[in-house]
């Protein structure tokens, strides 16, 4: 008897549960546009927001659980307002798109902004809406699900004119992925333990500004993308890239600081040719490299494929490892209206005290070239026989590889550029 009255009353909980999430839903659905609404303090099942303008925020209390499947929170009207909440449990499924929070195409003008998301496939979904402000939120992955198999913190497909700042992401794939997405603005967000920090592709027209990575695989891997303005980011520690740019035109690089990146190592194996590159330049060209710092790491700049005609002038290279890696048929000459770039490892003189280096600064020779060809004679990099190659090619330049030149090295760093303590 005692059992039979347990079980009717977890029976009238659990009616009275479904009730009063039935009850939300409809608040929410009979809200005249532009009016204010504050979920209950309790946990709550799935919502979608189809009203205008509305304001929705959650108390302390309130708990969004997306019962493990699907999305937990669809925006389906404009000007809409989601504010406050903690949201979990969504589904798990990447191809179906599910999310914490899903902004439909029609959802122009929607903010999302103060949530505290966790769960595994994407935290924030926009789906070609426009307008589109997502800020002050965090976000966390599930660290038991593999990195590739994870969703991205913030996901921007086909948006346009979106603005994405102040929010905290970590241990999702990447933390934002711009897809075939135009004019956006990303700033002053924070991203810790990915795949990549921020990853474009396809995008043009974009701002990425005062963001910091730490400790991601790749901090900002720019793809396939054209117009892109960087300017002031950080990348503290990451492995393999601090910034890998591929197929990247007509951009602008400024302001930039890459500290410390090391080789990376995928289950306890150091990956193949990382070798932890502060900026690493693929088949890129017509980009504007001024003010960025790259220090610390493994190699400071990597450039191949066919990555020339860039301007490079006013930068910091700093106690890299080697400075550049230049991999191509053609010398290109780093510097601009008489100012090139500080290299910590340049040897030369300054006899006039103008500033600038009597003798360019060349980094590379056939002696490089042949180690990068053959690593294993890397054994022999002190010996006489390198010893007398590099003499060789000195006495008699017509012997010169094609490499990187800055004819006018500056022999401090550029004005508000000054190395770490």
């Amino acid at each position: 008897m005692h059992h039979i009255l347990r079980l009717g009353a977890a029976v009238a909980v659990a009616l009275l549960s479904l009730t009063a999430q039935a009850g939300v839903q409809q608040q929410l659905d009979d809200l005249a546009p532009g009016a204010s609404f504050e979920l209950p303090p309790t946990t709550l099942s799935p919502l979608v927001i189809r009203v205008p303008g509305v304001a929705v925020r959650c108390q302390p209390e309130t708990l969004i659980d997306g019962g493990g499947q699907g999305i937990a929170v669809e925006i389906q009207a404009e000007g809409v307002t989601l504010s406050g909440c903690r949201i979990r449990n969504w589904g798990t499924d990447l191809n179906e798109l599910d999310a914490g929070v899903f902004v439909n195409r029609e959802a122009r003008n929607t903010t999302v902004e103060d949530n505290n998301l966790q769960g595994s496939a994407f935290g924030i979904w926009l789906d070609a809406a426009p307008d589109v402000t997502v800020k002050n939120n965090t976000i966390r992955g599930d660290t038991g699900v593999r990195s590739n198999d994870r969703g991205n913190g913030i996901h921007l497909f086909n948006t346009t004119g979106a603005l994405i700042e102040g929010n905290d992401i970590r241990e999702t794939r990447d933390a934002i992925y711009i897809e075939t997405a135009n004019g956006n603005e990303i700033r002053n967000n924070t991203m810790m333990d990915l795949r990549y920090g921020i990853h474009y592709m396809y995008s043009m027209d974009n701002l990425l500004e005062n963001n910091v990575t730490r400790g991601t695989r790749t901090g900002y891997a720019l793809m396939q993308s054209k117009r892109l303005t960087v300017i002031n980011n950080r990348s503290e520690n990451d492995e393999n890239y601090g910034i890998l740019m591929n197929f990247i035109t007509d951009s602008v690089l400024r302001g930039n600081v890459v500290t410390g990146v090391a080789q990376g190592q995928t289950a306890g194996v150091s990956v193949s040719g990382a070798e932890g590159k502060a900026v690493f330049i693929y088949n890129s060209l017509y980009n504007t490299f001024e003010r960025n710092v790259f220090r610390d790491s493994g190699i400071g700049i990597h450039l191949t494929a066919g990555s020339e005609d860039n301007e490079v002038f006013h930068n910091a290279f700093i106690d890299n490892q080697r400075q550049v890696k230049y991999v191509a048929l053609r010398t290109q000459e780093w510097s601009k209206d008489g100012e090139g770039n500080y290299w910590s490892d340049y040897l030369g003189w300054d006899r006039n005290q103008d500033g600038i280096g009597d003798i360019p600064y060349e980094p590379n020779d056939n002696v490089d070239r042949l180690l990068w060809t053959y690593p294993e004679a890397k054994i022999l990099m002190f010996s006489p026989a390198v010893d007398t190659l590099r003499w060789v090619q000195e006495a008699f330049p017509v012997v010169k590889a094609a490499g990187v030149s800055d004819p006018h090295p500056l022999m401090k760093p550029p004005v508000n550029i000054q190395p770490e303590s």
